[in-house]
């Protein structure tokens, strides 16, 4: 694909641009991307940036008649007429968004009708509002997904974004949904296992890595099950060799650092002696400190155990710097996603901290 990757977030950005100038509106964007890459979300979330109506559209899922209607016997004009389907919008929806997903993998015969709406914004008698924007969703062969190719005169007449798995995108998303921070250390450390679909293609395997799996995952730490239970659900989920992996660093996880004691611990040589001592650990530290933080209490001690990182030392060198400025970044977001900007400007620790890196 001869087109640059872009992340998830840039392309929500761009197409929040497009649909705000109307003529560009009226030309159709497609995302092209892995399974589990956020596609659908960002289309939902620009929609709901603009408040406007979504048609989402899961095209392997109708049939051809679905979109171009039901046709009937008209005895006045003596002919047939095409009625409508009532999912598509009528002109007292001036503006919206109208979601064609999953484009490359439907039936070619309904491809047929998506295309002319995408091409002329028409099918049969039924025209698209002018205000409405049209974006489309798949997957290339590349990507392990069943798909057709797209003729040159669909693809001429588009907007593409390559759409591909970041972990920088992937953590906002898990900061801001709740994620368990286990996966979220997990990733920091081997974010090539963030999406490993080229692996699971080449060894012809039915589980793999992916985004919304990762997702998943975090789903079943949080429950209430056994561990046995857990284990097997995360097996077949993402893999018997990522799960494997995934528990062996949530072990070295969850032994390297106790969270709750952490904050609870006095500033100085107690909480020095509860530091982490592996790079694993110290991942797992920095995720369980800003998913602990819900309260202004919380999160100035986080910040205090934040400025302590430089003390820590452990049988291995550590990014004690990076990891700092990692966690400093990510607590401010945090703030800022709970309302908690005034705990976080009055904290000495982040004062310093700021002080410091403006020296």
């Amino acid at each position: 694909m001869n087109i640059p990757p872009v992340s998830i977030a840039a392309a929500k950005a761009a197409l929040i641009e497009q649909y705000g100038d109307e003529r560009l509106r009226r030309r159709a964007t497609m995302l092209w991307g892995p399974r589990g890459v956020g596609k659908s979300s960002i289309v939902q979330q620009v929609a709901a940036h603009f408040g406007v109506p979504l048609v989402d559209l899961r095209l392997t899922t109708i049939e051809p008649v679905d979109i171009r209607g039901a046709i009937y016997a008209d005895d006045a004009q003596q002919r047939t007429v095409w009625f409508p389907p009532e999912f598509l919008p009528g002109p007292e929806q001036p503006a919206g968004i109208l979601f064609l997903d999953e484009l490359t993998a439907a039936d070619q015969r309904l491809q047929i009708s998506a295309y002319s709406l995408i091409l002329d914004r028409r099918v049969g008698h039924y025209r698209l509002p002018d205000g409405w924007q049209v974006v489309a969703a798949g997957n290339a062969s590349f990507h392990g997904a069943v798909s057709h190719d797209m003729g040159t005169a669909l693809a001429d007449r588009m907007f593409h974004f390559n759409v591909q798995a970041v972990i920088e995108a992937f953590v906002a998303y898990a900061l801001a949904h709740g994620l368990a921070p286990e996966v979220m250390a997990f990733l920091q450390v081997r974010p090539d296992k963030l999406d490993d679909t080229q692996a699971q293609l080449a060894g012809d395997h039915l589980a793999g890595a992916s985004p919304r799996g990762w997702e998943d995952v975090s789903r079943v730490l949080q429950s209430g099950l056994s561990d046995a239970t857990k284990r097997l659900l995360v097996q077949g989920r993402i893999g018997a060799a990522n799960a494997a992996e995934f528990f062996g660093v949530l072990r070295e996880i969850q032994a390297g650092v106790d969270v709750l004691r952490l904050l609870a611990a006095r500033p100085g040589a107690e909480t020095l002696a509860l530091l982490p001592r592996s790079l694993d650990a110290l991942y797992g530290m920095i995720y369980g400190l800003v998913a602990a933080c819900s309260d202004a209490p919380t999160l100035t001690r986080a910040l205090e155990v934040v400025e302590q990182l430089p003390e820590a030392r452990g049988p291995v060198p550590l990014p004690l710097a990076e990891a700092q400025t990692l966690a400093m970044e990510l607590l401010l977001q945090r703030a800022l996603q709970q309302s908690l900007e005034a705990a976080l400007y009055d904290s000495a620790a982040y004062r310093r901290y700021a002080g410091a890196r403006r020296g």
